[in-house]
């Protein structure tokens, strides 16, 4: 079996993209969505190959049915799909965790940020670039789970990823939206994924949050919450645009041609950024003013405050969550070498399954 792309995960960012593909491809895609539960599996299938036929589009899907994190199941999932393209969707870490409350988990990452959740979100994705790694023709990886911290991870680790998806092109595609334009100038976004915890409150709650940067062609808005003050996130994952912001630059790499848009992590950058893909390279697409150093400079500094950072093969936590951890016993509070992944893993879960346990 050979197949366009693979999307590993069966849960609601991986279904809006399959089915969102379904609804717009406009040349032959086959599209093979793996998973373990077989269910879900099933009816993504259905619904995806419905979908095609609903809209008149070239895409197929089919599934394989796959525990993602069971050992050496990314190596055999690329040896019988052999894809040109994978996205990475599966977590062991549930998205809703951004507003289920109730335990100290739950509080502990509303207080220490999402970057709480890295290592759980690193496990399959990392295991999957390792098997990309050893692939004879490795496919291109876009990888879905937490982006912004994840691809720095997964580049620490010896492996390559293309970007991921949300969080920037989130915020970039609602800005676009709602932009009453006075000139011609397409609009770039420069946004962390902390960004985005403004926009789910409303207009008179935002003060003291630090804007994204937004230029409408090489012009930098000035006040931006003013002039997107009536954009409003969901205080849930805004899934129907975070998994559909993803599609666009699938359907092209999977066509070969060239695309503009938005995408956090690319080539394991901290945060988000405006993007273009010529000749099969993904590159920043800065408006004039803006170098590369600044744009970074300007993302990282969100997780130095508070969250996870990158110093060359080491992971290093920082600000509150690092003192939460440290309030916790985590072992590895002041951080890890990105190799070490798999255990830091093993002692984060018993960290989380006991603080479930605990309600506040």
């Amino acid at each position: 079996m050979s197949c366009d792309v693979l999307i590993t995960g069966t849960g609601m960012f991986a279904g809006r993209i399959a089915l969102d593909i379904a609804s717009t491809a406009k040349t032959p895609v086959n599209v093979v969505i793996a998973g373990r539960n077989r269910m879900r599996l099933n009816w993504l299938k259905t619904a995806g190959n419905a979908r095609a036929a609903m809209f008149s589009t070239p895409a197929r899907f089919s599934t394989v049915e796959v525990d993602m994190v069971a050992e050496g199941a990314s190596d055999h999932l690329l040896e019988q799909c052999n894809p040109r393209i994978v996205v990475q969707a599966a977590s062991i870490q549930t998205s809703t965790v951004i507003s289920d409350k109730g335990n100290r988990w739950t509080q502990l990452v509303a207080e220490g940020g999402l970057s709480a959740t890295a290592v759980f979100q690193s496990l399959i994705s990392s295991r999957m670039a390792a098997a990309i790694s050893r692939r004879k023709n490795p496919p291109v990886l876009i990888n879905c789970s937490f982006p912004d911290v994840v691809n720095g991870i997964i580049k620490a680790m010896g492996h390559e990823v293309l970007c991921g998806t949300g969080n920037v092109a989130i915020l970039s595609n609602v800005f676009d939206g709602a932009y009453d334009r006075t000139d011609a100038g397409r609009l770039r976004v420069i946004a962390h994924y902390q960004c985005l915890s403004a926009w789910r409150k409303p207009p008179e709650d935002r003060a003291g949050a630090i804007p994204p940067l937004v230029y409408s062609g090489d012009r930098r808005l000035d006040n931006v919450f003013e002039t997107f003050k009536h954009c409003q996130l969901t205080p849930e994952p805004a899934i129907e645009i975070s998994g559909a912001s993803g599609v666009t630059l699938i359907l092209a790499l999977a066509a070969g041609t060239s695309w503009h848009g938005h995408a956090p992590g690319p080539d394991g950058l901290p945060g988000g950024y405006p993007v273009r893909l010529e000749d099969h390279q993904l590159v920043l697409d800065l408006p004039i003013s803006l170098s590369r150093e600044q744009a970074v400079e300007w993302n990282a500094r969100f997780e130095q405050a508070n969250g996870l950072i990158i110093e060359d093969q080491s992971v290093r936590y920082r600000g509150k969550l690092k003192s939460l951890l440290e309030e916790e016993k985590f072992q590895y509070a002041d951080g890890f070498d990105a190799k070490d992944i798999e255990r830091v893993c093993t002692d984060m879960v018993s960290l989380r399954d006991r603080l479930m346990k605990e309600a506040v």
